[in-house]
């Protein structure tokens, strides 16, 4: 004890599905089922994006970049979560717990940024083909994916080593499915309104702006493909777009909505569903939303699996 209610704390207990203690194993196979999904299912967009040559293009070449980054932001949760549920062991030190909310915020924040920039590549490709194969030149496509991967780096570290350096005073219990900021600083005590405020401005520059710049690209998007005089060029125009529209609503509504919303007791079973959309649901549902909707993703994949179950 150091004072009267501060306790050194050396590891967090996550609640996760513990109010479900009768539901432990039937949660445990379908969390089991939807990341070997998301292992799958992105892996193979990863595979046929750098081996189909009629896939060689800026589009596909984010696409696979996100796939990579679905398989990592879900890796960083998702184990974790198989672990307690299979063990019923919800402990998490106190260092496992700062990585983890380092690497989901880093992510979590690329994510965001790479469905910016493939946003733009929409935008650059509908409303300015002709200038399409100058702009989005391949060193271009590099430079963008690399600055969305490193952008994140900086300002997440030392958020992260802000928060974690607070007192956390009485309970060491997060009634979370992970470490994330809000729950963390509930427990958290002293002087944390520089972290609150900070919540809200991640939230702001790696949230909110990327979506502002996707609805802005979208809206002039939109407005080319209206002013377009052949209803098939319409629909073909709107459906290389429509496939990253589903996923952008998937993500940012769900990840917007959970940290800015004003944070109480009785919203943290609402907070659990929603973390599971942005973190989970989403990679999930990628492959499919893409491949579904996307003919030459589809026509790569005819090609692809026959050679896998004759081997």
């Amino acid at each position: 004890m150091i004072g009267r209610n501060l306790t050194i704390v050396v590891e967090f207990i996550l609640l996760g599905f513990s109010d479900l203690p009768k539901h432990q194993e039937v949660l445990f196979g379908i969390f089991l089922i939807m990341y070997m999904s998301i292992l799958l299912g992105n892996g193979l967009i990863i595979i046929i994006t750098k081996t189909d040559p009629s896939l060689q293009t800026p589009m596909y070449f984010f696409l696979g970049n996100f796939s990579f980054l679905e398989i990592c932001y879900t890796s960083v949760t998702l184990p974790r979560m198989l672990m307690n549920l299979w063990s019923k062991k919800r402990n998490i030190s106190f260092l496992d717990c700062a990585l983890q909310l380092c690497f989901l915020l880093m992510l979590g924040g690329t994510e965001c940024l790479l469905l910016a920039v493939m946003a733009y590549d929409r935008y650059v490709a509908i409303c300015k083909p002709l200038y399409y194969s100058l702009i989005m030149n391949s060193k271009v496509c590099t430079q963008l994916v690399i600055a969305s991967w490193i952008s994140t780096m900086p300002i997440v570290i030392a958020q992260t080593y802000q928060i974690f350096s607070l007192p956390f005073c009485g309970s060491n219990i997060l009634n979370h499915l992970f470490c994330d900021m809000p729950p963390l600083l509930k427990l958290a005590c002293g002087k944390k309104i520089i972290n609150e405020i900070s919540v809200y401005a991640d939230a702001v520059v790696f949230a909110m702006v990327p979506f502002l710049l996707i609805l802005g690209s979208y809206i002039k998007i939109i407005t080319t493909i209206l002013e377009m005089p052949s209803a098939t060029g319409r629909y073909k125009a709107f459906s290389t777009c429509s496939s990253h529209l589903i996923v952008v609503v998937l993500f940012f509504g769900s990840a917007i909505i959970t940290y800015s919303i004003p944070k109480s007791s009785s919203l943290s079973g609402i907070d659990k569903v929603l973390s599971l959309f942005y973190t989970i649901v989403t990679p999930m549902f990628n492959p499919l939303i893409y491949s579904l909707r996307n003919k030459d993703v589809i026509a790569a994949l005819k090609k692809l699996l026959p050679k896998w179950l004759v081997s």
